[in-house]
């Protein structure tokens, strides 16, 4: 009877997946045009997000662990740390990355673990992907002035309100956190405070305009720096090798060898700009995993990140391209449905947009298309800007990451958090611009 107990959840599961094989529905137009679906948005995302968005942010996420004391996370972003510095260093430091829901995933682990307080961790995680300039601009110009307000207001409040209501609702988690990290010993200083922040904003350079997105005015500040976006990334990465050189104590031959590749294949390599980033990236590991201590301890805690999130994160695109499909694509849930459900201003189309958003992969700036074709057909203001607030913060692959990381009921009291403000927001948004 003993052995029974300890067997009976992989009994569970391999019953549950012979019912699923057994009565796959093969042969469904419907179902094998979502499975493609899931396929190519899961290509999609390795292409354009695993290699320019997820590899540099695991290494900032690294970074993070190796060369930034708990003190100093403590005093900036832990929980006796003074709110308004706590939350303002958090909703900015997340908006100037101005990353997708996933991206933002292994800099939140980061900073999380090295002891940052509840509310300022998931103050962050909210506005990395939300307080987007680009994408809040884009908003009032596709959609409407008074849209992209409302969107840009609804994410800085949201970012700092969800971070204190976290911390209030798990206040007596935070405070023995908070002990423990009071009784550490100070932290050894190896080398200045600025050559560390010079280092972190190379690598965040790196990562920032590799993924810059093109505006859509072919003019002005914004096209300029997206016209010249491989340019300043490159710069970005000399920066980090001179910092490498002189301050890491990394020979300066072997960042020359991996440079001596990644020139030539800029010009040379075919699939535009893909190749030589990856270079560069794997490059740069090779070398500072054959460097110091400290450099290994980099790469090691870099690959700690990349094995807990990318299996979550893949398998969720997978699951959430299978309901929902692609832009302009559907999945297993016919986009019609949605749209029908999502117009007037009611408790339930507010709801509805919310949740569906929270669970909708957005990758940066594809949220705005997406609602100028529900609107076009039909979708009222209020359901609009509850699924801005709640989407592209949100998804299913970074829920599951999350839970990893928070465990089960601070990610669902998360989830409802954003579920339920992008909710009760959207409904008065509604009222003020319905007729």
């Amino acid at each position: 009877m003993t052995g029974w107990k300890q067997e009976w959840k992989p009994f569970a599961w391999i019953v549950a997946i012979f019912l699923v094989l057994f009565f796959l529905p093969l042969g469904w137009t419907r179902f094998d045009h979502a499975v493609m679906e899931s396929l190519h948005l899961a290509k999609w995302y390795a292409r354009e997000h695993v290699v320019l968005c997820l590899i540099p942010a695991f290494l900032i996420a690294g970074a993070i662990a190796v060369f930034v004391s708990q003190a100093s996370v403590m005093k900036y972003l832990g929980a006796h740390a003074p709110k308004a510095l706590a939350y303002g260093v958090a909703s900015i430091s997340g908006s100037i990355l101005a990353v997708c829901s996933c991206t933002v995933l292994p800099l939140f682990a980061g900073i999380y673990r090295m002891g940052a307080g509840l509310g300022p961790a998931t103050a962050f995680l909210y506005s990395g992907p939300a307080i987007n300039v680009l994408a809040i601009v884009l908003t009032a110009r596709v959609l409407g002035l008074e849209l992209g307000i409302a969107r840009a207001v609804g994410a800085i409040v949201f970012s700092i309100v969800i971070g204190l209501l976290m911390h209030l609702i798990f206040r007596k988690e935070e405070l023995e956190k908070a002990k423990a990290a009071a009784a550490m010993p100070p932290p050894e200083v190896i080398r200045p405070l600025w050559q560390n922040a010079l280092y972190f904003a190379s690598l965040v350079g790196v990562l920032v305009f590799a993924n810059w997105g093109a505006p859509d005015v072919p003019a002005g500040f914004w096209y300029a720096v997206y016209a010249n976006k491989w340019l300043l990334t490159g710069g970005a990465a000399l920066v980090l090798a001179v910092v490498l050189t002189r301050w890491f104590g990394v020979r300066w031959w072997k960042l020359a060898a991996v440079a001596a590749l990644v020139i030539p294949a800029a010009f040379l390599a075919p699939g535009g700009p893909l190749v030589p980033f990856m270079l560069g990236v794997f490059g740069l590991v090779i070398v500072a995993n054959s460097e110091s201590d400290e450099m290994q301890s980099w790469i090691e805690q870099t690959w700690t990140f990349a094995k807990q999130i990318l299996p979550l994160l893949l398998a969720g695109v997978l699951v959430a391209g299978l309901l929902l499909g692609r832009p302009g694509e559907e999945g297993l849930i016919p986009s019609a449905w949605i749209a029908r459900l999502v117009g007037g201003n009611s408790l339930w189309a507010n709801l509805f947009a919310s949740a569906i958003g929270a669970f909708m992969y957005f990758a940066t700036l594809t949220e705005v298309p997406i609602l100028q074709g529900l609107l076009g057909n039909g979708m009222g203001q209020g359901p609009a800007l509850a699924l801005l607030l709640a989407g592209p913060a949100l998804s299913l692959p970074s829920m599951l990451v999350i839970r990893s990381i928070l465990g089960t009921k601070k990610t669902a009291v998360f989830v409802m958090l954003v579920i339920v403000m992008a909710t009760a927001t959207g409904m008065c948004f509604g009222a003020i611009t319905t007729p």
